[in-house]
C-alpha cells in the first residue's frame, strides 16, 4: 500500500478505521477507484489506529463508530487530543439521530451511514477533507433549528442521556430484541463486558431488574424509530 512518504500521485490520503475486513476492503475499493483520493491505511481496531496514523499521515479518518474495544467516538477523542489537525469522519450502521450529536462533540466533522450511496460517502469525504463539517439534510436542519430555537426544553423521558456512549449501543441492541450473547458478538466484546455494561445502564436508568430494562430500550428504540 502507497503510504504518505512515497505518495506522488497527488491524492488527498484516507485513512480507514473499520472491523470488518470485507466493508474495510470495500471502502477502499471504491476510495481507490476515484482520481482525487487514495486509502493509505487501514485499521480494525482503535489500538492499532493510532500507530497506523503516524505511519500513513493521513488527511482524513474515516472511523466506524463500532468497533472491537473502545468505540469510535472513545477513538474520535483520542485521535483529536494525539492529532488535533486531523479531521475525523464517523461512518455508521446506526442511525444519525442515535450517535451523530455524540460524534460531533467527541471531535468528528461530520458523520454519515453506512446505507447511503457511495456518491454520498464520497461527498462526506471530499467534504470534511476541504475543512467543512458534514451531516445530512435532516441532520443540518435539526442543527439549525436548535440554534434558532435553543436547545429543546422537552424532558428526556427514557434518560439516556446519562449514559455512556458504549452503554447507548448496548441499549440501542437491547431495544433491537438481541440477547447478550449477540451483543457481545456484534460489539466484539465479552458476555461478562456487556453484562457489566447493562449493570450500569439498570443503575443509572433506576431500572429494578431485565425485564424493565428491556421495556425501557424497547420503548425508547420505537419512539426513536417514529420520530424517524
Amino acid at each position: 500500500m502507497t503510504t504518505a512518504a512515497d505518495n506522488t500521485t497527488g491524492k488527498r490520503r484516507v485513512m480507514l478505521v473499520d472491523d470488518h475486513p470485507i466493508v474495510r476492503h470495500g471502502m477502499a475499493m471504491l476510495i481507490n477507484e476515484e482520481d482525487d483520493l487514495m486509502v493509505c491505511g487501514e485499521s480494525s481496531s482503535a489500538s492499532d489506529t493510532l500507530s497506523q496514523i503516524e505511519l500513513c499521515q493521513p488527511e482524513i479518518a474515516v472511523v466506524d463508530v463500532s468497533l472491537q474495544g473502545a468505540s469510535g467516538i472513545d477513538l474520535t477523542k483520542s485521535i483529536k487530543e494525539q492529532y488535533p489537525g486531523l479531521p475525523v469522519l464517523i461512518l455508521s450502521m446506526h442511525e444519525e439521530s442515535l450517535y451523530a450529536e455524540r460524534a460531533l462533540r467527541a471531535g468528528a466533522r461530520g458523520f454519515v451511514m453506512k446505507q447511503e450511496a457511495a456518491e454520498t460517502v464520497l461527498r462526506a469525504i471530499r467534504t470534511v477533507i476541504k475543512g467543512d463539517v458534514y451531516l445530512s439534510e435532516r441532520l443540518s436542519s435539526q442543527v439549525l433549528r436548535s440554534l434558532v430555537d435553543g436547545p429543546s426544553s422537552e424532558p428526556d423521558h427514557f434518560g439516556v442521556d446519562r449514559l455512556s456512549d458504549r452503554e447507548l449501543e448496548v441499549f440501542e441492541l437491547i431495544g433491537r430484541g438481541y440477547a447478550t450473547r449477540r451483543i457481545a458478538d456484534a460489539l466484539h466484546l465479552s458476555v461478562k463486558t456487556i453484562e457489566t455494561h447493562r449493570a450500569h445502564i439498570k443503575q443509572k436508568l433506576k431500572l429494578i431488574n431485565a425485564t424493565e430494562l428491556v421495556h425501557r430500550a424497547f420503548h425508547w428504540t420505537e419512539a426513536g424509530s417514529g420520530a424517524r
